[in-house]
């Protein structure tokens, strides 16, 4: 059972499949993520797959931006589900899952849930009783999902 849960919803004006290819491309992330400008030079590794299911992006910055990576674990029409590892400025492991389910006339529109999911020990856990994960990361996916909504609607 995780500690944490942190959702945020929106509806995009695009089909499912390219709001996929958005999240399932972790290139394309550089277009939506709001922990793009954290750091300009921010050192990035991709391996595995292009997209999809092994595709893995690493990530070295600054105090901000810190040091950890991603990796898809499950890619799907309806659902990418992601291991989020911390490793700076504290280590953490999360579940990251966006749900797309169609909507709209034919299923031209979209409605997206981010959530991720995780435990809170050592220094995150002490942190997160006093401020809990979803006011400290909340706001940060509300911009993001603004963000992939722009995108995808261009």
């Amino acid at each position: 059972m995780p500690d944490f849960e942190v959702e945020r919803r929106t509806r995009i004006a695009a089909d499912p499949a390219r709001v996929r290819d958005l999240i399932d491309d972790l290139r394309a992330w550089q277009a939506w993520s709001p922990w793009e400008g954290l750091d300009a030079d921010l050192r990035r590794t991709y391996s595995g797959p292009a997209r999809g299911v092994g595709s893995t992006y690493a990530w070295s910055g600054n105090r901000k931006a810190g040091q950890g990576s991603i990796e898809i674990l499950a890619s799907g029409p309806e659902e990418v589900v992601m291991a989020l590892r911390f490793l700076k400025p504290f280590k953490a492991d999360n579940r990251v899952v966006f749900h797309l389910e169609p909507t709209g006339p034919g299923g031209a529109e979209t409605d997206v849930a981010w959530r991720m999911t995780g435990r809170s020990t050592g220094l995150p856990g002490l942190i997160g009783r006093l401020v809990p994960m979803d006011r400290l990361v909340g706001k940060d996916f509300e911009r993001g999902l603004a963000q992939l909504k722009d995108a995808a609607e261009a």
